[in-house]
């Protein structure tokens, strides 16, 4: 990461950069702001992105400890093959692909009392007849999923817009729609345990459970809950042609390969600068007042176009009192939503098994809810990877939270340590963690995430895909405010760094549409 190519200075979009197209100022340098950034540089718009945090990337940043290299949050990406977005994005900024590995196992997920775990294989036949072994007689569920997954991605591959909100949104999901997109019609309100229920599987525990832990992961909420639409493609992700990669370096390559994407076609980056509040005139987004954190400057930036990478939370705390009615109330009446507990262990090589997958998940008790250190979704440095030094190795350990629960504590640091040994207690039954092997610890809860990204309570995986929240059903790009559009995990198709550079494509040909020719534009009034 060079930090030298940070722009330190108030020089906006009144810099060298000379072009007709809009003003665009981006609230938020993760993979979403960055994408959404990046590409609108590419195609000709003057773009200020803006960072309240030391180094670019969100929850897919990193940060360093005696030569160890730590991923914040996210650890896998998606969307680095042949046609996935991130491929694509970074064809259309021409600049190169981050150097990865696929994934396979994607994940090996250990059941309680277990020491075989059920690994989700890259290769579908290999995932085919390792799932029938597992869970005899549930292949006709495994096929169902597998279907919709397709149908799914091929109609997301033409790029409609979820859920639509202007005749222009309208017309692009109906020319995505083809006669074989109508086979998801009599799915879309059922759920994942709907499913199981069709086929006589919803008491099979132990394929329950496996599902819950890993619909934890894409979606914040179990098989109960999950939309079934939603979970056919998440489950499907990790599966040839698609994949899950593990990047050479760290998850911070993403976000720097995109910072070269936007300088290099005239966009800046302001870091440590704080967007206090979103002023609207008109109906619509105007500007955006700034507060600069090294030397506490406030100024106005107007703009013609305020792209936000933030969760809606923040979203209506920035707009303030210009925050229309139903938006905030639909905001208010959220479930709460999920935090993340994280221990980072640098350790040495000796602690991890041989031939260790790059991720694992564990579920220590069947009678214990998932999460809060029941279950722990871990990643593993491989060796070469570029995130320890040589003969040593990082354990990153995350386990889902309640948020409140680290706000109103009597105690904070008497339970983050109490939290930490657990972890460690957990992670002992699979790595050999003793004193002389652990060399470094440290450990994120919701207030830590909260300081470092600013999210609201530091909630961490967007809104959880119910089917009430879900795709067509869920927050859209485009707000009720004119040139406002909200971008990241909040937003269709959800979380992880392909959804939300997914969401930012969205808005990016929204904005487009918008500033073409009243004869070009003719389905966005």
């Amino acid at each position: 990461m060079r930090l030298g190519a940070y722009i330190n200075n108030k020089s906006m979009l009144n810099g060298s950069v000379s072009n007709s197209k809009s003003r665009v100022v981006v609230i938020g340098a993760g993979i979403g702001g960055l994408t959404a950034g990046a590409l609108l540089a590419r195609r000709g718009y003057q773009v200020l992105v803006l960072e309240q945090a030391l180094v670019p990337g969100g929850c897919a940043s990193t940060f360093k400890r005696r030569g160890f290299t730590f991923d914040v949050g996210a650890t896998q990406v998606a969307g680095l093959e042949p046609g996935g977005i991130h491929h694509r994005i970074f064809d259309e900024l021409e600049i190169d692909i981050p150097e990865a590995m696929p994934c396979t196992p994607a994940c090996a997920v250990y059941l309680p009392g277990e020491s075989e775990p059920i690994n989700v294989w890259r290769d579908p036949h290999q995932w085919q007849a390792e799932r029938q072994r597992q869970f005899p007689g549930s292949e006709l569920f495994w096929q169902l999923l597998a279907k919709l997954k397709e149908v799914s991605w091929e109609f997301q591959s033409r790029s409609p817009v979820l859920p639509a909100r202007s005749l222009w949104d309208f017309w692009q999901l109906a020319t995505a729609v083809r006669p074989s997109t109508m086979i998801t019609l009599p799915f879309t309100f059922l759920t994942v345990l709907d499913a199981l229920r069709l086929f006589k599987l919803g008491s099979r525990q132990r394929l329950r459970t496996f599902l819950d832990l890993q619909l934890k992961l894409y979606s914040q909420v179990d098989a109960r809950e999950t939309a079934l639409l939603y979970a056919a493609t998440a489950l499907g992700v990790s599966q040839e042609p698609l994949g899950l990669f593990h990047l050479k370096g760290s998850m911070q390559v993403l976000s720097s390969r995109l910072v070269e994407g936007l300088e290099k076609y005239g966009g800046k980056l302001l870091m440590r600068h704080t967007v206090e509040h979103i002023n609207v005139e008109r109906d619509g987004a105007s500007s955006v007042v700034i507060r600069n954190q090294n030397t506490g400057e406030v100024w106005t930036e107007p703009a013609q176009h305020v792209v936000a990478n933030v969760t809606v939370q923040n979203l209506v705390q920035l707009l303030g009192e210009n925050a229309p009615p139903g938006f905030k109330q639909r905001v208010d009446k959220l479930p709460p939503a999920s935090g993340a507990f994280v221990v980072y262990l640098g350790v040495d090589e000796k602690a991890c098994p041989q031939n260790c997958p790059p991720h694992l998940q564990f579920l220590y008790d069947y009678s214990e809810p998932i999460g809060e250190n029941n279950s722990l979704f871990v990643s593993v440095s491989q060796p070469g990877d570029g995130r320890a030094p040589a003969g040593k190795a990082t354990i990153i350990a995350s386990s889902f939270t309640d948020t409140r629960k680290w706000w109103q504590c009597a105690d904070y640091q008497a339970l983050k340590h109490q939290y930490t040994e657990e972890a460690i207690a957990r992670l002992s039954q699979f790595f050999h963690l003793t004193p002389e092997t652990i060399l470094h610890v440290e450990a994120a809860t919701p207030r830590t995430f909260a300081r470092f990204t600013n999210r609201e309570s530091g909630i961490v995986g967007g809104i959880a895909q119910r089917v009430s929240s879900f795709g067509p059903f869920g927050f859209a790009n485009r707000t009720p405010l004119k040139r406002l559009w909200l971008v990241g995990d909040s937003t269709h198709p959800g979380e992880g760094t392909a959804g939300v550079s997914y969401s930012a494509l969205t808005v990016v040909r929204q904005i487009e549409a918008e500033s073409a020719p009243r004869t070009l534009a003719l389905w966005n009034p």
